[in-house]
């Protein structure tokens, strides 16, 4: 069997679209960084790193799963490109 190198794309600012995403979607609800923590069960400081850091401290899948339930945003949402 053959194998061979494909080219794609990735995004390599794509955990800075995330949290930006994520801080946008969280004030669209109008929920707190506080509100959003608590919903998802980590602490307020992870929240506010996250967003502050523009997504350098990391998310996990479980965390951004957990975050688009409370926002009621599908997942695919956080992965959009930011607007200019």
């Amino acid at each position: 069997m053959a194998k061979f190198k494909r080219d794609f794309v990735f995004k390599e600012n794509i955990i800075e679209t995330i949290a930006y995403n994520v801080i946008k979607y969280r004030k669209i609800c109008g929920i707190t960084q506080e509100q959003l923590a608590l919903d998802i069960e980590v602490s307020p400081e992870f929240i506010r790193k996250f967003e502050s850091t523009k997504g350098s401290e990391g998310l996990s899948i479980m965390s951004l799963y957990k975050i688009s339930v409370v926002l009621n945003v599908s997942i695919d949402k956080f992965f959009e490109s930011i607007e200019s």
